[in-house]
Order: C-alpha cells, then structure tokens, then sequence
C-alpha cells in the first residue's frame, strides 16, 4: 500500500481513505456503575428514557466501531467548553449527552496544546448528563 498516506497512528490508510487498520477504540468506564449501565441493556432500559437508552447503545457501538475518535460521525460528537477540549460529547436525544475523554497514560496533543482527537484509540466513558449547550 505504499504511497497511500498515514492516519493518525501512523498506519497507511486503505484505497478509500477513509479508515486504518488499527483495531477498535478501546473503552473503559470511570465508575462501576456507569459500566453496567452501558453494558446491561435491561439496566439502561430500566433507568434511562427509552428513546436515550437506544441512543446509548447506539452511540457505544458507534465507539466500538471507530478506530480513532474522529471517526465518530452520529451523535454529533464535539469537545466540550471549559475544559480546554480534554472532554467530548456525543448526543444520545432527549437533551443528554454521553461523555469521554482520552484515555491514555500520555494524552496525543496538538502543537497548540489540545487533545489529537484523531490519535486517541482509548476513551474513558465519565458521565451520561443533561445536555445545556
């Protein structure tokens, strides 16, 4: 596949550009309880509105799916104010959002200090909470 170019872990893109061959994005959870919530879909469906709780196994496949976080496209997935772009947000419907960040042991950053959203194969899942913005 020489002359094709590099993602942004250094693998070489296929012909169409548009993916790697790194595996899936790999995710953890910042508490138990949030674990089970995203993995238990009889859980999610018991404590979320219907309509967030399809969203969130949608939005989670979606992260299993992706190879780095700018792969994300669904859920309209974009870093959050006030935290100097360390967190993201994608949309699970019925104002709530499902919140990530990186999480490597060390961050990719930009030149400018940000977090290299398209170097991140790691996320932490934080929160699931209303959406204000």
């Amino acid at each position: 596949m020489q002359g094709y170019p590099l993602c942004g872990h250094g693998k070489r893109l296929t012909p169409s550009g548009r993916s790697c061959s790194v595996a899936e994005l790999d995710l953890a959870f910042d508490k138990k309880s949030l674990r089970q919530l995203c993995e238990r879909k009889s859980k999610a469906e018991r404590d979320l509105p219907a309509g967030v709780a399809r969203q969130l196994w949608a939005r989670l496949a979606d992260l299993h799916a992706a190879s780095c976080v700018t792969d994300l496209v669904a859920g309209r997935p974009r870093p959050l104010n006030g935290d100097n772009g360390r967190q993201m947000a994608v949309q699970l419907g019925q104002r709530r959002r499902l919140v990530f960040c990186a999480n490597h042991n060390l961050v990719p950053a930009t030149k400018l200090g940000g977090v290299d959203w398209s170097k991140v194969s790691r996320v932490k899942i934080l929160r699931i909470e209303e959406d204000h913005e």
